[in-house]
């Protein structure tokens, strides 16, 4: 192959891949210049949560629910649209127990490094319960593990309890005013009123 000829593919190329990396830095410098808190919650009353304690500054952002209808939290797979927007929100909410595992993957390869990430379980610290196999429940297979000590398992339905979801709101509250401390009154305000 000539010089000529490597020197134009090798042009060629450069091209192509500046003309790719110029789209994609568009398209994210308009989604971070729109001024909009991005906000992904796993489920509803993380949700309601959020748009509560937003209140009259819900425009200054973009809630998304992943869970759409009939969908259940312990089934529930996450799209290769659901993992973008969780890589690059703000703000993201999750359970944190078993049924959400994905979560852990999604955010260790998350392009916001800056992202404030609210775990239900661990918002609640030692307010979450342990899981309970009563008479009449089916237990979960346990793999075997090498003899040792099972960790316990905590039930992931936190946001029913009033104690934890108090505990829970606080610390959204919390996150929105680090990301928007122009507004954090507000939220403060909201917070309390609900």
């Amino acid at each position: 192959m000539s010089k000529f000829k490597i020197t134009a593919m090798l042009l060629s190329i450069v091209l192509i891949v500046t003309g790719i990396t110029a789209c994609g830095q568009n398209a994210s410098a308009s989604a971070a210049t729109d001024g909009r808190i991005k906000i992904v919650c796993t489920i509803f009353p993380e949700y309601d949560w959020v748009k509560q304690i937003l209140g009259s500054k819900a425009d200054k952002a973009e809630v998304t629910y992943l869970l759409s209808n009939g969908i259940d939290l312990h089934n529930f797979q996450p799209t290769a649209d659901d993992i973008i927007k969780i890589s690059s929100c703000d703000l993201f909410l999750y359970v944190g127990g078993e049924s959400d595992e994905w979560a852990e993957d999604a955010l260790s390869n998350a392009s916001n490094k800056n992202m404030k990430v609210i775990s239900l379980l661990d918002s609640v610290g030692e307010n979450a319960k342990i899981e309970e196999i009563k008479e009449g429940m089916q237990g979960e297979e346990e793999e075997e593990n090498d003899g040792g000590e099972e960790d316990p398992e905590y039930d992931e339905h936190v946001w029913l309890s009033v104690r934890s979801a108090k505990l829970i709101c606080t610390e959204i509250c919390d996150k929105l005013c680090g990301i928007d401390p122009t507004n954090a009154e507000t939220y403060k305000n909201n917070l309390a009123a609900y």
